[in-house]
């Protein structure tokens, strides 16, 4: 597309936040020629969500943001194989997870494989609004237990106790404390793309991708270490100066925009939207806030000095005889404080993790993790060990080194990704957060696209990814892009 040259020159845009959204759009603004765009980071780093280290070896792990999830349709797919920045590591379809009951016994891979393969299928028929009418109503936790009740696995022994850890293993992807607070129905508003659905990235991780995406951009352009305290909008002309936003930072430095791209995550705007903004945002846009879910997941990385684990095994996975996703373990922990003494039990199990043959990662989901986010690294590591030695029965050696995220505390952060709650139309929310200010649907004098808004929980059909980050950050800046097309026409 041609640039607006004359005019998007002189058009002042902030971008607030240097995550995917924030970095797709300010590269998609520089490339059609706006010559005056900043980015206000809050963090030392950049990369939001995505958080490449590398803590025990020369080999990176990711703190957090994983895969990029689906291949056809997905621009980082894309760009990723494009330039070489994928995986190019052996298939891993030998490998197998081993199922562990409490107590030591290792279930059959056949009845892991059954009930896990029903669960994806229940889970597919989700996706594809294919459910039955008299599910649509219900949560996805009631939805899925209905549905195995009328299967012959339901009835097989272990397949119940199976069929628990799945959906606990479901709420790491569904970001949230349990299925049994996530829509069953909304989840058909969710697009999953075709392909490999985890693609793991090559030695360089998510990193590499986010110094793809700032190559070209000038020296500069992104300024670290600046959280945005306040934005004021929808400013008349005064003193001199014509600008209708104006952003003040935590260090009181401000800066005025014509625009300003706000990318922060759901978590942030759940605490922060009602004092941010001045004028206060439309109600419409705080309920959309309020009612989207925003959930915790978090890794626990153990690093031992040497494998004990068999090379063919790609997770060691932990089946309870009554695990948080029971129903009537989660309708007796609903309230009160009690699931707090029992929150190891919400760890699924603990995976093999690329290009680190001694490493193991726990992973946590919900309310328990946040929970385990107050607790010393020492304590974690302990339950973890606890729980290895006593569901294998191997000899599991003590730990040399740790590692733990913790996104539900982190105050730039708040939490991991957006999801859709049992009776939220998430697909109208999600659309009403995505919406520019001042709304168009109101006729004013005001200037047009002063606030706009990115972000994983702005798309309506790729929430909770890196992709849908990224394409919304994108969509923010054509929004612009077009606006000053149409105005030089």
């Amino acid at each position: 597309m041609s640039a607006p040259q004359a005019v998007s020159k002189d058009a002042k845009v902030v971008v607030v936040g240097a995550g995917f959204a924030g970095l797709s759009a300010v590269s998609t603004l520089v490339q059609a020629g706006f010559q005056q765009v900043k980015v206000l980071e809050a963090n030392g780093r950049v990369g939001g969500r995505v958080c490449t280290t590398k803590p025990f070896t020369r080999n990176i792990i990711e703190l957090g943001a994983n895969w990029i999830h689906g291949q056809k349709g997905n621009p980082l797919f894309q760009l990723a194989k494009k330039n070489n920045l994928l995986s190019e590591e052996a298939d891993e379809d030998d490998l197998d997870d081993y199922f562990f009951k409490e107590g030591g016994k290792q279930l059959s891979d056949k009845l892991g494989e059954k009930v896990t393969a029903l669960f994806e299928k229940l889970i597919s028929k989700a996706s594809d609004s294919k459910i039955d009418r008299k599910y649509r109503s219900l949560s996805l936790g009631d939805y899925l237990d209905a549905a195995f009740a009328e299967s012959s696995l339901a009835s097989s022994g272990d397949g119940p106790r199976i069929f628990e850890w799945c959906k606990r293993n479901e709420c790491t992807n569904e970001a949230a404390s349990s299925l049994f607070e996530v829509s069953a129905y909304q989840l058909s508003e969710y697009i999953e793309l075709d392909g490999e659905f985890y693609n793991c990235l090559g030695p360089g991780g998510y990193q590499a991708l986010l110094d793809y995406l700032m190559k070209d951009l000038p020296s500069g352009i992104i300024l670290n270490n600046k959280a945005v305290k306040s934005i004021q909008w929808d400013l008349k002309p005064q003193g001199g100066s014509n600008h209708p936003v104006k952003l003040i930072c935590e260090d009181d430095e401000i800066f005025e925009a014509d625009h300003v791209i706000v990318t922060v995550s759901l978590g942030v705007l759940k605490q922060k939207a009602a004092t941010m903004f001045e004028p206060s945002l439309p109600q419409s846009k705080l309920t959309a806030i309020e009612q989207l879910g925003f959930g915790t997941v978090n890794k626990i990385f153990l690093c031992f000095d040497e494998r004990f684990w068999p090379e063919d095994c790609e997770g060691i996975q932990l089946v309870w005889n009554e695990g948080p996703e029971d129903k009537s373990v989660y309708t007796s922990h609903s309230e009160g404080e009690a699931w707090k003494e029992t929150w190891y039990k919400k760890i699924c199990g603990f995976d093999s993790v690329a290009r680190h043959p001694t490493v193991l990662c726990g992973w946590i989901a919900g309310r328990e993790a946040l929970h385990m986010e107050t607790l010393q690294d020492s304590e974690v590591k302990d339950t973890c060990l606890r729980l290895l030695r006593s569901f294998t029965g191997w000899s599991v050696p003590d730990v040399s080194k740790v590692l733990i995220s913790r996104w539900g505390h982190d105050s730039r952060v708040l939490g991991s990704y957006s999801s859709v709650p049992k009776g939220v139309n998430g697909f109208e929310k999600q659309k009403e957060l995505g919406e520019p200010l001042p709304l168009q649907r109101k006729a004013s004098d005001s200037k047009p696209l002063q606030v706009l808004f990115a972000g994983e929980a702005t798309h309506e059909n790729f929430y909770a990814t890196t992709h849908g980050a990224y394409l919304s950050g994108i969509r923010e800046a054509q929004r612009l892009i077009n606006h000053y097309s149409t105005k030089k026409k």
